[in-house]
């Protein structure tokens, strides 16, 4: 299928994992709009979330639950891979840029239920440690309902900071990401705002590690002929050496990125380079096949599907209509576009998502 002005992209694999929602029945709140699991109960299912997202299943984290704290995608980096798009607002400020008791009291309303969740993650649109009160809601999370795993995904562009490194101290996983530890790789790579260097994400990367005491899975994000030439490697092997972490993963493209050169890695390609940076290293897992997950909707797929048979539509479209949080769309774009009933097109306002031929 094409359209005017548009060129077809190529398919990539979905991803998936398995996982279970099983919560009892509380009270009713006001809202509308998201849909999720047929396991959750009738007013988790039609309620409209300001602050959170999901549950999601993830590849490494099972089920989780989202939760976005910069909706503006605010960001101290501007990747070229990020799957959100390109960053809106490039800053170091730190500041309360959702209401940290609005979200506290969402987060109340959705675990009083007592769903049957693997995780519940900090990541969404920009980077979570700008938001200033992230740690007022971790240690709520851990006094109020500390039979949650709770986890940060980070950009690590703030461990630097002391008040940053003791806000994630009640943590359960942090998953910090490090694609380059040379200055010219990393603002290839990473775009960061000025005054972040490798240099810098580094020195507090290092010093976060040293001194925390819960789990760290450390994140690299391969970019073919950037951040895997041989130079590279070798400087990647130097820092994981000294760097205290429990896992270091590899990972690449599923979607279409901030900009179009960024292309996926085969995951052969993954796994040589694995084995190359030492025995800690793995590449991430492969996704399973949705029919495992319980968390996966047939009727937000059917929502996506009847839409872009009228419209092909980008990531920002679906979330509009549809009323669901990107990160949601984009796990079921994946799974998708996996199966063959989903194709990507290269168009104006960025890439569109379309009913595959039916040929």
């Amino acid at each position: 299928m094409t359209l005017p002005g548009v060129k077809s992209g190529a398919a990539h694999a979905g991803r998936i994992c398995g996982g279970r929602v099983t919560p009892a029945a509380p009270a009713t709140p006001a809202g509308t709009g998201r849909f999720f699991s047929n396991d959750f109960p009738a007013y988790i299912v039609c309620m409209k979330w300001k602050h959170l997202f999901g549950p999601v299943p993830s590849r490494r984290l099972g089920v989780s639950l989202g939760i976005d704290l910069t909706p503006q995608k605010a960001c101290t980096l501007n990747c070229v891979y990020c799957e959100c798009g390109k960053t809106d607002r490039l800053t170091l400020e730190r500041k309360e840029y959702t209401p940290t008791g609005e979200v506290m009291e969402e987060l109340r309303a959705f675990l009083s239920t007592s769903p049957d969740l693997d995780a519940v993650t900090f990541s969404g649109s920009g980077e979570p440690t700008l938001h200033s009160g992230f740690g007022e809601i971790i240690a709520m999370l851990k006094t109020e309902f500390p039979q949650y795993r709770v986890v940060m995904l980070t950009n690590s562009t703030l461990l630097h900071l002391p008040e940053v490194r003791a806000g994630l101290m009640p943590t359960d996983l942090v998953v910090p990401s490090l694609d380059a530890v040379s200055e010219e790789a990393y603002r290839r790579i990473n775009r960061p705002v000025r005054g972040i260097s490798s240099a810098t994400l580094l020195e507090g990367l290092t010093e976060f590690c040293d001194v925390f005491r819960g789990e760290t899975w450390l994140e690299v994000f391969m970019i073919h002929g950037i951040n895997d030439t041989p130079e590279e490697l070798a400087l990647f092997r130097k820092v994981f050496e000294r760097l205290r972490v429990s896992r270091i993963q590899l990972n690449a493209l599923d979607r279409p990125g901030a900009v179009d050169w960024v292309a996926p890695i085969p995951r052969e390609n993954l796994v040589a380079i694995a084995q190359q940076l030492g025995d800690r290293v793995e590449v991430v897992a492969k996704p399973v096949l949705r029919q495992r997950c319980s968390a996966f909707d047939d009727n937000v797929r059917d929502r996506i599907l009847s839409t872009i048979r009228v419209r092909p539509s980008t990531l920002d479209d679906l979330a509009i209509t549809l009323g669901l949080h990107v990160l949601d769309i984009g796990k079921y774009l994946d799974v998708l576009i996996g199966e063959g009933v989903v194709e990507q097109m290269k168009g104006e306002r960025g890439m569109f998502y379309a009913a595959a031929s039916e040929e």
